[in-house]
């Protein structure tokens, strides 16, 4: 495939907004495909026949689709890996690397979830996750090494955790201890990720004039 052209299909200020920031990091081609989500476009079959679970992110490059936060990050980093934001596969760091990737969906999100809605998490032995108190401590004991997941070294892992940090910190889903905050304000330093709030913010303003516009 010689293309590296990515279509992107995005609905802002939701869970493809780190993939959005990702792509900027990377410095991707990519052809962005915007979904009102208020008006139903994520359960159009056009979008469904892209993902049929209808939700974003999702990617299309060629004839691959590409869809769940984490496969996608791999996707991404691994296709422009002259950015240098995913270790080799014969790099010591590819392990951690793919481990904290999967622990974002298969651990800390279920977790959030379940302590948000006040639900409880069941047994141990069958939560994916264990406990709530220990997916935030290994978290936290991680941050530590500073100043990104991987001491110095800025990974496409960063991407996805910082982007859920930030808003999840803001919507008080997730205590804002030091670790956490001092992480998410420098990752929102970087020009790459300016940039995407910038575009994600656009995109929101013109998405709520389309709505005003059809109910006013």
């Amino acid at each position: 495939m010689n293309s590296r052209r990515i279509t992107f299909y995005h609905a802002p200020r939701t869970r493809s907004s780190s993939i959005l920031t990702l792509l900027e990091e990377l410095g991707a081609d990519y052809t962005l495909r915007t979904l009102d989500l208020k008006a139903g476009d994520n359960r159009a079959p056009a979008f469904l026949a892209v993902n049929p679970l209808g939700k974003v992110p999702a990617i299309v490059h060629g004839d691959v689709v590409v869809t769940e936060q984490a496969a996608i990050v791999i996707y991404l980093a691994d296709l422009y890996s002259e950015a240098k934001l995913a270790p080799a596969v014969d790099d010591p760091m590819r392990g951690p690397y793919l481990r904290w990737l999967a622990l974002h969906g298969a651990a800390f999100e279920p977790a959030i979830v379940d302590r948000a809605m006040n639900r409880d998490p069941g047994p141990q032995a069958m939560s994916p996750y264990g406990s709530y108190d220990a997916v935030m401590d290994a978290l936290t004991a991680q941050l530590r090494r500073g100043p990104y997941l991987f001491g110095k070294r800025f990974t496409a892992a960063d991407v996805l955790w910082a982007t859920a940090l930030g808003w999840m910190t803001s919507a008080k889903l997730v205590p804002p201890n030091l670790e956490l905050l001092r992480y998410v304000e420098r990752f929102r330093t970087r020009s790459a990720v300016v940039r995407a709030e910038a575009i994600d913010e656009r995109l929101h303003r013109e998405l709520e004039g389309e709505i005003e516009h059809r109910t006013g």
